[in-house]
């Protein structure tokens, strides 16, 4: 395929039953269905036999972020009219030292747009608002909130919830929502939306990669609202993709660089962690400790430096996650694998089954 063929967002459509979305997670995770693609064949197995496909020193690399209450309901002091808002992430601004430093101020996305307007306050509680700094076209606007970072972190959990994806639709349990909506390894950063393939692992599947030597590494990118986004643009070079902020440390930098040195394989648990590592290496797949951030955008015709093997949860049609995964295994192969996930009733969406998915040679 060449690097110059253009492709239209309606490329990457195709039909969904609503019947295939999960709205609840499975139990027991080990059990939860993983779709399988080796070397172009396709089977049907379940998280617990992910150990099978795995090897002595290979590396799993995960996201370790943890997802915040970033749903917040607001009254406008100008109007005393009601304002839900997603807080998207904190913007961070690149140093001379080329380290992220944050701002204070905040992106997030709200609905309906068109009640707020910049100058606004906005009352979350008596002692907790917001001042809307700067609105957008695209539903946007930017908030500086009236406390401290550590004051902001105890008031999201007072009167913040959990952001759960608008596909998910029913009258959720908070509580639930809080234990479900997070991996088990949540430690770093702030997300408003989880890293879902890593959803699928327990203490039961960590025990057993210790068993067989399969190492791990911890990365940190900050999920933002963007991930939800639909690509309007006609063609997929003209979309402009979200901007999230990440971070990898010396460990596991010097954990993926061995393994590579050894020739052993990484598996990237996730779209992002797999964003994350392409945007961080070098043209020989070589990676640096770094805190920085990324707008890669991954459709077919891009080529991968280091990651060796994808698990993924299935993802929406003309959505840029599902062309990433038609860029790693193929554009023909990823129609065929959602065409078998759909007529074998696996579960999609962020609660859903899960895949894993070797890269086209």
């Amino acid at each position: 395929m060449s690097k110059n063929t253009i492709f239209r967002t309606s490329d990457f459509n195709f039909n969904l039953p609503d019947e295939s979305i999960a709205h609840q997670p499975f139990s027991p995770k080990e059990l939860t269905k993983l779709l399988v693609c080796e070397n172009g064949a396709i089977s049907d197995k379940q998280i617990i036999d992910l150990i099978d496909f795995l090897q002595e020193g290979d590396v799993l690399v995960f996201n370790d972020v943890k997802v915040v209450r970033a749903k917040l309901s607001a009254i406008i002091s100008r109007s005393g009219a009601k304002l839900d808002f997603n807080l998207d992430q904190e913007i961070q601004n690149i140093s001379n030292n080329n380290v992220l430093e944050p701002s204070g101020i905040w992106n997030a996305l709200c609905r309906p747009a068109k009640k707020v307007k910049e100058g606004d306050e906005l009352i979350i509680s008596d002692n907790f608002q917001a001042k809307v700094l700067e609105k957008t076209d695209d539903g946007f606007i930017k908030v500086k909130f009236n406390c401290s970072k550590n004051e902001l972190s105890s008031n999201l959990e007072k009167f913040g919830s959990i952001p759960l994806p608008p596909y998910i639709k029913r009258e959720k349990k908070e509580e639930n929502d809080q234990i479900n909506y997070q991996t088990i390894y949540a430690s770093n950063g702030t997300a408003v939306a989880a890293p879902t393939a890593g959803l699928h692992f327990t203490d039961k599947i960590f025990d057993l990669l210790e068993s067989k030597k399969v190492k791990k590494a911890f990365i940190t990118l900050n999920v933002g609202a963007g991930t939800f986004l639909p690509v309007r643009a006609e063609e997929i070079k003209d979309h402009k993709m979200h901007e999230e902020c990440f971070s990898i440390d010396e460990k596991a930098a010097n954990t993926i660089n061995q393994a590579r040195q050894d020739g052993k394989r990484i598996i990237a648990v996730g779209t992002t962690s797999l964003r994350t590592l392409e945007a961080a290496s070098d043209k020989s797949g070589h990676i640096e400790a770094q805190n920085t951030k990324t707008n890669i955008f991954i459709y077919p015709g891009y080529t991968f430096k280091i990651v060796d093997i994808l698990m993924t949860n299935f993802h929406l049609p003309k959505s840029t996650l599902f062309m990433l995964v038609c860029a790693f295994v193929g554009k023909e192969k990823a129609f065929e694998i959602y065409e078998h996930a759909i007529s074998s009733k696996y579960r999609f969406y962020s609660y859903g089954d899960s895949s894993l998915l070797f890269k086209k040679k």
